[in-house]
């Protein structure tokens, strides 16, 4: 193992150095220490002008060139990693930390993590000194790797921005510079300082977790895969793929260690439909208990890729901002789960959620602050909906206005009354010269309340008349802003803070006989994330549909390696169309 390497190499160089350093006169080995200490200034100016370094597999370094420049500067180009031509402890545990980076959902190759154990042998027994050459690249190959490291796993190696994502990763500030000096340090312990460069939530270290987990079960997983059907496996029917079934769910967790299965049977029967109902909840399929062809998908998904989900979900993790004012709201899309946390970052209440289809109707992943609640909302119809949906139902039937509770207003937000659907009308509203708005009531798509955290896609959450839409596992039904199920119960947790306004007064807000708008007294951080597997509290890990195929354009992002933002997925289309 590339770890083992690393130990013997630094255990033979320091046993070697010493023994050599024993024999020497004093005066040879403090000519030896001075000549170890500071680096060539021109073969380091060098290198450091030029932003490139040939013996990384990323060569390129000028995203961290200002400052590995600053660090050298600091120390007056003195060498940080080696004493006395050997190693120095800090460096062995950086090179350790290198070498371990999957544990973090990084790849440790793009730190050079194959390579450290050759490096170090080039500073071993090889010739009684290292050249100077050798001693400054390998030190220089060192503060490169640290400092992408730490930038990596505190901001992400991606800017969400890429994506035309509304994350804002600039404001996660880490003084590079100022790690780096701690970590050369002689009393610092390496592995806390880059703890604390990561995502301080409970959800970002469930997820290393799990990840640990999934990467043991790729490992120990023979990958074979479950026969297809011609129809869905019911209970009591015959399978010829019971083994690996069961190999899988015990595997994965979903049947208990103990649970006994038949010994010899094909027939499909409990414990099985139990454990396979718990892998259909965790993906989010139909508990239904048959082997039908979506669970036959998920079930023969490797595991593998279930890894990388969670590598991309931490990643993601990294773009989030460090604190908040105010303990924020969560809408995971690829989940339809709402979250609103505390101050502890744990959910206080959940409820699902319809996003938007997949289909040319994403929902965006961004960030803004929940400022005002509408109860009783106006829909103003968007012109995108009112031009293709809306102006063929009215041209069909003319009552379908009145009948929905529709109304044409002009351009100025006044009523236009005993608007006749003729031709003329509706060229008017198919080029917005006119406008439709849904009154408040019943029959209005916004519900009774709308959260309102004003932002350029004109997305927001509201409550739906359509509640049959929540019992269907997967919801992207919408045209892009999100129904919640639970519009009052959310009402309640987002005015707690407003003396007053308890269930009662709610269901009067809701009764009204006009829309009220109340702000709130401090604004709300709402994140709209993207995540397709959550690690949860119970030691459950849930996978879910990359519906709108994000995983996919970042893992393809990831693999192109330094520098991430000089180029863009394929497959990213930024939209700004009005929302519903």
């Amino acid at each position: 193992m590339v770890g083992d390497g690393i130990a013997r190499a630094v255990t033979i160089n320091a046993g070697v150095k010493e023994a050599k350093v024993g024999r020497a006169s004093i005066f040879a080995a403090l000519i030896t220490a001075l000549w170890a200490q500071p680096a060539p200034p021109t073969l380091l100016r060098q290198l450091l002008d030029s932003a490139s370094l040939t013996d990384l597999r990323w060569p390129g370094f000028s995203a961290v060139q200002p400052e590995t420049a600053k660090f050298y500067a600091s120390r007056d180009n003195n060498l940080a990693w080696s004493r006395n031509g050997t190693p120095t402890p800090q460096a062995v545990a950086s090179i350790r930390a290198l070498v371990n980076a999957g544990a973090n959902g990084l790849d440790p190759e793009d730190y050079d993590g194959s390579r450290w154990a050759a490096r170090l042998m080039r500073l071993g027994p090889v010739s009684a000194h290292p050249s100077d050459t050798d001693l400054v690249r390998f030190d220089l190959a060192l503060t490169v790797s640290m400092l992408r490291y730490a930038s990596d796993l505190h901001g992400g190696r991606v800017n969400p921005r890429i994506f035309c994502f509304g994350w804002d990763t600039g404001q996660k500030h880490c003084d590079l510079v100022q790690f780096l000096r701690q970590v050369t340090g002689n009393n610092q312990d390496i592995s806390t300082l880059l703890e604390r460069l990561e995502p301080p939530f409970p959800a970002y270290r469930r997820a290393k977790k799990a990840l640990e987990m999934y990467m043991r079960l790729s490992a120990e997983d023979d990958r074979e895969v479950l026969p297809e059907t011609t129809k869905p496996v019911a209970p009591g029917d015959s399978y010829p793929g019971l083994t690996r079934l069961e190999s899988l769910l015990r595997r994965v967790g979903d049947l208990p260690p103990d649970a006994r299965v038949p010994s010899g049977s094909q027939i499909y029967q409990e414990p099985l439909v139990t454990a396979l109902k718990r892998f259909q909840e965790r993906h989010g399929l139909d508990p239904d208990g048959r082997v039908g062809q979506s669970t036959l998908k998920q079930l023969n998904t490797p595991l593998s890729y279930r890894v990388r989900q969670l590598q991309l979900v931490l990643e993601r993790w990294r773009w989030v901002p460090d604190q908040f004012a105010r303990p924020p709201i969560v809408v995971n899309i690829p989940e339809f789960r709402l979250y609103a946390f505390n101050s502890e970052f744990e959910p206080e209440l959940e409820m699902k959620v319809v996003v938007g289809s997949a289909y040319r109707r994403q929902t965006p992943v961004f960030s803004n602050h929940m400022t005002h609640v509408i109860f009783r909302p106006y829909w103003n119809v968007p012109l995108s909906i009112q031009r293709n949906e809306l102006a063929p139902k009215i041209k069909k039937d003319p009552a379908y206005l009145a009948d929905n509770d529709y109304e044409i207003v002009d351009q100025h937000g006044q009523v236009v009354a005993n608007a006749s659907a003729d031709s003329d009308l509706i060229a008017e509203l198919r080029s917005g010269q006119l406008a439709i708005r849904q009154i408040p009531g019943r029959k209005n798509a916004l519900g009774y309340i709308k959260f309102m955290f004003p932002n350029e896609y004109n997305v927001y959450l509201h409550g739906t008349p359509a509640q049959a839409l929540f019992t269907k596992t997967r919801r992207d039904f919408s045209h892009g802003c999100i129904r919640v199920e639970k519009p009052e119960e959310l009402a309640l947790w987002v005015l707690r803070s407003n003396p007053g306004w308890d269930w009662d007064r709610i269901r009067e807000a809701e009764n009204g006989a006009k829309p009220l708008l109340v702000n709130l007294p401090q604004p709300i951080p709402v994140l709209i994330v993207y995540g397709t597997a959550i690690a949860r509290a119970t030691g459950e890990v849930d996978f879910y549909a990359d519906i709108y195929g994000h995983d996919a354009a970042l893992d393809e992002l990831l693999r192109k390696g330094y520098p991430c933002s000089d180029w863009k997925p394929t497959s990213v289309v930024c939209d700004r169309h009005p929302r519903e």
